[in-house]
């Protein structure tokens, strides 16, 4: 007799219950957990995220994109001076389960035989450039764009860099129909737009070199990168990567550096937090960030690394103005002080910080909403009493107990 035997695959799972506790005398809302993967011993595919037995959408990210999943993500309340129990399940098998998307992320090739700003179709996921090509005119809306409901990123792919704002009125994902321009239609339905002219200054947050007066920009790179790592549905990450970057420094015998840049947006968050990573030690580079100063802005600083203005100009240049009103926005950016040398005082350009760490990472945040919002700050005062509250609650993390 010819025996016949099925070899069925033997699959994998860990379960385990985690407690996220808030010590903090606020309720925290839409606050992220994160978990990282490496220490479990699996190579996660899939998992699923329950409270109060209920499932709760996560997400997997694979962050260094070598195959493997890393983070585990969720986003969740937990009211003042207390905790909240959730099982999470991983399993070695199957796809990340489909939940219904809070944020959106995109990155396009413009394509010129599409007339319309808002009907691109060339949508790619990465692009790497060598020194001396510069592809802003190449991508559309000039770089990677990104967000939730209320807000929406973008980062120029060329040597500025610089992060740019698209402000709402109501809350939505708009940049699929959009593409970061807005037709007439669109805008007569209360979609966003544009809401902030950058040129050449720090636009929201962008990190570059000083040469011991002003700003610089990456100009020396050998390699530059834009890629998608994450598309959601709980939080976007885009990664900007320069190569062998030879910072203008006042630092004599300034070498180059590696630098690679994570953008991250979660849903339901109104900041956006910058996460940088060096290939070696960066204490000998004198870094630079901060924002623009928008006309007749008002400025709010703690001098602890806690900055704001609030100000009204024209979102575009003014050949581009027909079309366009001028906006109000107010700005925002928390720097841990360990790493700021000094804050720099405003000038027509910038509120400016020199910035250095001692060690390969560098980590800040930046936030903003526009007057246009039917949801937001509508003047100085309140964006200011935001920006402080926004500070006292990132600086009461969760912690999470297994």
């Amino acid at each position: 007799m010819l025996a016949v035997c099925t070899i069925m695959p033997a699959f994998a799972q860990k379960s385990f219950d985690i407690s996220v506790i808030n010590d903090y005398s606020k309720t925290k809302s839409n606050v992220p957990v994160v978990i990282e993967l490496k220490n479990y011993g699996l190579d996660v595919k899939s998992a699923v995220v329950t409270g109060d037995g209920k499932e709760i959408p996560c997400q997997l990210d694979d962050i260094d994109q070598d195959g493997r999943m890393d983070e585990l993500c969720f986003i969740t309340d937990v009211a003042q001076k207390s905790a909240k129990k959730f099982n999470i399940t991983l399993y070695d098998n199957g796809k990340p389960r489909n939940y219904e998307p809070q944020v959106y992320v995109e990155m396009l090739l413009s394509n010129k035989k599409v007339k319309e700003s808002n009907k691109q179709n060339l949508y790619i996921s990465q692009l790497t450039v060598d020194n001396g090509t510069n592809p802003y005119w190449t991508l559309h809306h000039h770089g990677a764009a990104f967000e939730n409901d209320m807000v929406a990123y973008r980062i120029y792919f060329d040597h500025r860099q610089t992060v740019d704002i698209y402000g709402k009125y109501l809350k939505r994902l708009e940049l699929k129909e959009t593409q970061f321009y807005p037709d007439k239609t669109q805008k007569a339905t209360q979609y966003g737009d544009d809401v902030l002219w950058v040129g050449s200054t720090l636009g929201l947050g962008t990190l570059r070199g000083w040469d011991g007066k002003q700003p610089t920009m990456l100009n020396d790179v050998d390699k530059r990168s834009q890629r998608i790592i994450s598309r959601g549905p709980i939080r976007t990450i885009v990664e900007v990567k320069d190569k062998g970057w030879t910072p203008q420094s006042a630092t004599p015998g300034t070498e180059p550096i590696d630098m690679t840049t994570l953008y991250t947006l979660y849903a339901g968050r109104r900041e956006c937090s910058i996460d940088v990573k060096f290939n070696k030690p960066a204490g000998n580079y004198l870094l630079a960030t901060g924002f623009i100063n928008v006309k007749n802005s008002t400025e709010y600083s703690d001098k602890k690394g806690l900055r704001g203005c609030w100000g009204t100009d024209w979102p575009v240049s003014a050949k581009d103005s027909v079309g366009h009103k001028r906006e109000t926005v107010g700005l925002g950016i928390c720097i841990p002080e360990k790493y700021i040398v000094s804050e720099e005082p405003a000038n027509k350009d910038n509120y400016a910080y020199v910035v250095k760490t001692d060690t390969d990472e560098l980590h800040y945040k930046i936030t903003f909403c526009s007057d246009n919002e039917t949801f937001g700050y509508h003047s100085d005062k309140d964006w200011y009493n935001f920006l402080k509250e926004w500070k006292e609650d990132l600086s009461h993390p969760i912690r999470i107990e297994m």
